[in-house]
């Protein structure tokens, strides 16, 4: 049930039409005052904006009024994946856009990051201030409450200044991994400290980055390597470095910071943030979390792949024994070059075991690159290849027993919710960090250098699903399940549950303020 009051009741009488009206009106500002109205606004990337659909079903569960923005490039993809209807929105859980600033496209692929960074910060203000103004301007007409909060990503806090004007609260959802938003709320003691800029490019492959920091809180052991990467650079310029600096420092005036982790995955950095920043809610993992809303099945069914999913795999999956099969999907925004992925589509092959393998059409880089004809025949009876898939069912299903991933929060995250141990192979932003975390400190992965060799991907591929050692990942990634499915359990409440009422109630006291 909502965990707000339920909708005000309008009694229609025979009186005169003016006085029905009046009365109507009446009690949909009854309700306006009750019901609050969430807009949120996810980064436009494929992750991005899938955590935080899931945040937004989950507030809208509780009782809020959703207004989800996409950028209008995003909107055009997801009518194009998902067809014209699926962004049509419901009463309660609405869709506007916003444009990102950049020059028109309609290229079926994620946009450049720093462009969008620099042009998502410098230009979508105007906008977004114009978008919450016509939607309180308009509440009346349409029957929306008004905009009571603002739930927006970290890397889009031009909303707090929007926020401030209307005097509501912003919060602010990374929903990147607690020990990545960790590693990136230090870059400024990295510039400061002199560990980067680096002093030349030398210093990438020289041993320099695998320097301990023993001054990171919650991070003991880290290495220069292991955080986020884009302190990798050379130009004290640097488009991410700085505008990673700059939002760090602006989460600090946030009404709240909201995480999609649990307590016992990551207590001590939860607790060394919790002492630097605005209240820090843990309130994953949402992949769990989303199971149990008591929505109907519109709002379930509302979804925001950019690609069109391709579910021919899970019949697929369905013919292939249990634990047998390796997963292999990089993402939504790595991407390799040919040769990389021929290597990686040799040490598949050699390790004679059945794949389910995600190759974007946007994935390699070059033009014309393809999988050899040699390969595509020899796997052809056991392996399959796709575009995009429905990732948590096919984590989900019981034929996976591996996860030859990019590390990425929401792939670790859903890993490590079904108790499938990982291939771990990152390429930017705060992969390597969930990539160290999940090798050394959680037991659950194998990394993969990034100059790939068959031979080790065969190597590494027999090992986690032969070997020992692999069957030891595989228990240490279902005690994490275990401990996943606690924090979300409703009965006894867990801690994630705990924290998402303190979260909901926080949002209501700073909007009564």
């Amino acid at each position: 049930m909502p965990f707000f009051l339920p909708q005000t009741q309008i009694k229609v009488s025979n009186q005169s039409r003016s006085r029905e009206r009046k009365r109507e009106m009446g009690s949909n500002n009854c309700e306006f005052e009750k019901k609050p109205h969430a807009v949120c606004v996810p980064y436009p990337a494929q992750s991005h904006i899938n955590a935080m659909l899931k945040l937004a079903k989950l507030l809208h569960n509780k009782g809020f009024h959703i207004t989800f923005v996409n950028t209008e490039f995003n909107h055009r993809r997801l009518q194009r994946s998902r067809g014209p209807e699926s962004l049509r929105g419901l009463p309660s859980f609405r869709f506007e856009t916003i444009p990102d600033g950049l020059p028109p496209s309609d290229v079926d692929a994620t946009q450049d990051i720093p462009s969008l960074c620099v042009s998502t910060a410098t230009t979508c203000l105007g906008p977004f201030k114009d978008l919450l103004a016509r939607l309180n301007h308009t509440a009346a007409a349409t029957n929306v409450p008004p905009v009571s909060c603002i739930v927006s990503d970290g890397i889009m806090s031009f909303t707090l200044a929007a926020a401030e004007e209307l005097g509501i609260p912003d919060v602010l959802f990374w929903p990147i991994s607690a020990s990545g938003f960790m590693g990136v709320m230090h870059y400024s003691q990295l510039v400061d400290k002199g560990y980067t800029p680096l002093k030349d490019e030398g210093y990438l492959t020289n041993g320099y980055l695998e320097t301990e920091l023993d001054w990171v809180k919650g991070m003991k052991g880290i290495r220069l390597r292991d955080l986020p990467s884009f302190m990798r650079t050379t130009d004290p310029n640097d488009i991410m470095l700085n505008f990673l600096i700059q939002e760090t420092e602006r989460s600090k005036k946030a009404s709240a910071i909201v995480l999609n982790t649990f307590d016992a995955l990551d207590h001590e950095i939860l607790t060394a943030l919790q002492s630097m920043l605005p209240p820090v809610y843990a309130i994953g993992p949402l992949p769990l979390l989303h199971t149990q809303f008591d929505d109907d099945d519109n709002v379930r069914s509302i979804a925001s792949n950019l690609w069109k999913e391709d579910s021919t795999c899970l019949p697929w999956l369905d013919t292939k024994e249990p634990n047998s099969v390796v997963y292999v999907n990089f993402g939504s925004i790595t991407v390799m070059t040919p040769n990389q992925l021929v290597e990686f589509a040799w040490g598949l092959a050699n390790s004679q075991k059945p794949f389910l393998w995600i190759v974007r059409p946007d994935m390699v880089t070059g033009e014309g690159a393809m999988l050899p004809p040699e390969f595509m025949e020899e796997t052809k009876d056991r392996g399959m290849l796709s575009s995009w898939c429905p990732q948590e069912q096919v984590l989900g299903h019981q034929a996976v027993g591996g996860f030859l991933t990019h590390c990425g929060w929401n792939s670790t995250l859903e890993s490590i919710c079904n108790g499938v141990p990982m291939l771990c192979w990152p390429f930017f932003a705060e992969q390597q960090t969930n990539c160290w975390y999940s090798c050394t400190k959680w037991g659950i992965g194998m990394e993969i250098d990034n100059n790939v060799v068959r031979d080790e991907v065969e190597k590494v591929v027999r090992e986690l699903m032969e070997s020992e050692k692999g069957r030891e990942m595989k228990r240490k990634a279902m005690e994490l399940k275990k401990l996943a499915m606690e924090a979300a359990d409703t009965i006894p409440i867990g801690s994630s549950h705990v924290n998402i009422e303190k979260f909901i109630n926080h949002l209501l006291l700073s909007h009564r303020k």
